[in-house]
């Protein structure tokens, strides 16, 4: 049987299903649109990806990403040194700067345990972030990690691991749905849960 749509089509539908969240037929909705738009449209598209992946980097601080190492954040004297909220990914980090009500610094870790994907504390950036502590200044630990069973098992570890030093260490408060991601949640939650915060384990 002859196959239904053309075969660049169906590369480009292909590669637009490994996109979170991009079925079958959002990515043919999409391929469809971009060999329909002006061919200016599918360059842009094109270019501002191929930029993306040369522009941006990694914070050699905070691990953020960011086009100037070290970034905005970790650059402003404003923002105070002595929290450091911990999360997974810099989506993370973006949805909590969403809320305003955050001035201190940042960790990223780059992902949560999760030992059936053979992701352990190694794959994680807790070393960078203990020497930061060692470095001195910083008095809390935010962990604001999701609120599942990975985020939950990576706040223990990372938790067990800073408790080595004199700082505190707290968790966000459960404003945040269990089962959630902090990406896709609101500001005004993201903004609770960090004032509801509360100190994490013993």
């Amino acid at each position: 049987m002859a196959p239904s749509r053309a075969e660049p089509i169906e590369r480009l539908v292909k590669a637009l299903r490994r996109l979170p969240g991009v079925g079958e037929k959002t990515a043919s909705r999409l391929a469809f649109f971009l060999l329909s738009a002006p061919e200016s449209t599918a360059s842009e598209l094109g270019e501002a990806i191929l930029r993306l992946r040369r522009e941006v980097t990694l914070c050699e601080e905070c691990f953020n990403l960011t086009t100037r190492s070290p970034c905005e954040i970790c650059r402003d004297e404003t923002r105070s040194r002595t929290q450091v909220c911990v999360v997974e990914e810099p989506a993370d980090l973006a949805s909590i700067e969403s809320s305003g009500v955050f001035r201190g610094r940042y960790h990223v870790l780059g992902g949560t345990l999760a030992p059936l994907d053979g992701v352990g504390p190694e794959a994680l950036r807790v070393e960078p972030l203990l020497q930061r502590i060692r470095a001195g200044g910083v008095e809390e630990v935010i962990l604001a990690t999701n609120p599942n069973p990975e985020g939950e098992a990576t706040a223990l570890y990372v938790a067990e691991r800073v408790r080595e030093y004199d700082v505190g260490i707290t968790r966000i408060g459960y404003g945040m749905p269990i089962g959630g991601d902090l990406e896709y949640v609101d500001s005004v939650t993201v903004r609770k849960s960090l004032e509801n915060r509360r100190q994490f384990g013993p």
